[in-house]
């Protein structure tokens, strides 16, 4: 063996045991899938109650793509749904940086991925499924109530005033036009026409069912939701993440910045009798109210 060839064996030797001094996560040959939470609703946003939006998640998704050695990118997803734009650009920024940083996607449903929460899965390049779990709801849903004879009762008046002929378009207050009504549909049509379009490109030939079963807002358990190819098979995350990158997978997980951290970033708690207390205080009645939709949301798909 030459000088050169015992130097090499030395100098690799000294890096090896250095290896062991560092991380798990950081040597050389460790699978690291890291994992990024998605619960909750989609934009749905109270003074007390921050649902998910892309600018809350941009940091974790970056860094959950930056990580070291990454060799995969798995989100667990629980939700039922929410805003059809911001579950769209969460969409949008997964399949950005997967493309960027040319790692696959893994999504993980837990409870729920429907409407919104399914569309963010579909960003994924496979989505794994518990039997029990709901997917689908491809659909658009808007809602209102009507106040007008409740108001009438009680002896109040509605005083209203625009500039615009449609611009107190479905008033709760007032009663219900036909023709604004039919104009609110065309616009969920055109969205969600947008939402089967995302769906089709993001599945493609996986998918297996018809238009007409597939489309219609209906939903699904995990095993009927595989069979229609709205997923592609039962699994959960510890066991496949093993199964595929071997039993020694790291899975960290990718959350948002907390405490002591979170306030050096202008996320403290408001303290007592603060403008910003005050203003939550004051926010309660729609915190209430939110809270009651949230619910309501969730029961839909029997949770």
């Amino acid at each position: 063996m030459t000088e050169t060839n015992i130097d090499r064996s030395g100098w690799r030797g000294a890096v090896d045991r250095g290896m062991e001094w560092l991380p798990a996560r950081f040597r050389r040959g460790t699978a690291v899938v890291p994992v990024v939470r998605l619960s909750g609703l989609i934009g749905a946003v109270t003074p007390l109650r921050q649902g998910m939006t892309l600018a809350g998640l941009a940091r974790v998704l970056e860094r959950a793509f930056s990580f070291w050695n990454a060799k995969a990118v798995a989100l667990l997803i629980n939700s039922p749904g929410g805003s059809p734009v911001q579950s769209r650009q969460i969409y949008l920024r997964i399949r950005q940086l997967a493309a960027e940083k040319s790692l696959p996607v893994l999504a993980f449903v837990e409870d729920v991925a429907a409407s919104g929460g399914y569309m963010v899965a579909c960003a994924a390049d496979e989505i794994f499924c518990d039997p029990s779990s709901i997917l689908g709801s491809i659909g658009v849903v808007g809602g209102s109530f009507g106040m007008q004879e409740l108001i009438r009762k009680i002896g109040v008046e509605r005083r209203l005033y625009t500039a615009g002929e449609h611009k107190a378009m479905l008033d709760p207050f007032l009663p219900e036009n036909p023709d604004d009504v039919a104009r609110l549909k065309a616009i969920q049509r055109e969205i969600h026409a947008i939402f089967i379009g995302l769906v089709k490109a993001s599945r493609g030939a996986r998918l297996k069912g018809a238009d007409e079963v597939l489309f219609t807002g209906e939903y699904w358990a995990g095993a009927t939701a595989v069979s229609l190819g709205l997923a592609d098979a039962v699994g959960d995350l510890r066991s496949t993440l093993r199964a595929r990158y071997g039993e020694k997978v790291l899975t960290p997980l990718i959350a948002p910045a907390s405490g002591m951290l979170a306030g050096l970033l202008g996320r403290r708690s408001p303290a007592a009798g603060s403008p910003a207390t005050l203003e939550a205080v004051a926010a309660l009645p729609d915190e209430l109210i939110s809270a009651l939709e949230s619910r309501a949301i969730w029961a839909k798909f029997g949770f």
